[in-house]
């Protein structure tokens, strides 16, 4: 694998970036919308509860959390896409550029994307609203990184159905944080949910961060055991991701269908 060609594929969206600044609002000014409606919701809702609990720490870093995790997936979907809607797959692989380079790209191209928008959200959660999720320390750290391995997994296996299914998938990315939010205990515990959509649950990394992060804002221990699952998990879908991407790639070569994403179809 060349390191060059990985860090040809980063360097493509950074000029896609520097071309066209209005692709930059995208990386944080939904985030900033989210984390400022939510963190008035928060407020609004401390107004009727308990002087001695905050909702801030709860509903405010679930929004955070989960923001971040949405900001990994479409960092390498974004990516992805851009590649799609240029109709540049023929170019790309004319090249002797190899799938695993081109994955690796797409996933150095989400992290920096990513962490744009989660400094925005760091950024105003804990100027405006006053949380701070870096008050809490390194427990949290596992917590981001096993999102971020979600994120990318979901990212993989999202752009390599669109490559399988054609550009008109796109559509059908789009809603999956939102889809999976029920299941993952954004904002509960996953005890309240039929015991059919707790497995569902329970087979996303993501639900054993939110269960974590609950009970460290409860106070308690770091769930090693949960944290440990979860990053199993990631580390699996991951792997079966990028395989499914690979194979999904060899599949629309043999067959004729990387066609669809030539200039030449246009006409």
């Amino acid at each position: 694998m060349s390191a060059k060609r990985t860090v040809a594929i980063v360097l493509r969206q950074l000029y896609l970036f520097r071309g066209s600044p209005a692709r930059i609002v995208p990386l944080f000014g939904w985030v900033a919308i989210d984390v400022v409606l939510w963190g008035f919701i928060t407020r609004y809702l401390n107004s009727f509860t308990s002087s001695r609990y905050n909702l801030v720490p709860t509903l405010l870093g679930a929004v955070l959390l989960w923001d971040f995790f949405t900001r990994v997936m479409q960092g390498v979907t974004m990516a992805f896409f851009e590649d799609v809607w240029s109709r540049n797959f023929l170019n790309l692989f004319a090249t002797p550029l190899l799938i695993s380079e081109y994955i690796t790209g797409l996933i150095l191209s989400s992290i920096w994307t990513s962490i744009i928008g989660l400094i925005v959200m760091l950024a105003l959660s804990a100027g405006v609203f006053g949380l701070s999720l870096v008050g809490y320390g390194l427990p949290m750290v596992p917590f981001f990184f096993l999102l971020f391995l979600f994120g990318i997994a979901l990212g993989v296996f999202a752009s390599a159905a669109v490559l399988r299914m054609g550009p008109a998938a796109e559509w059908l990315i789009w809603p999956i944080p939102a889809m999976l939010s029920p299941f993952a205990g954004v904002f509960y515990p996953l005890s309240i949910l039929p015991s059919w959509m707790q497995w569902i649950g329970r087979a996303l990394p993501a639900s054993y961060v939110f269960e974590g992060m609950r009970t460290i804002i409860a106070g308690g221990a770091v769930p090693q055991l949960d944290l440990l699952i979860g990053t199993s998990l990631a580390l699996l879908y991951l792997a079966l991701s990028c395989w499914f991407f690979s194979r999904t790639y060899q599949h629309v070569v043999k067959t004729g269908l990387i066609a669809r994403y030539s200039a030449e179809t246009l006409s």
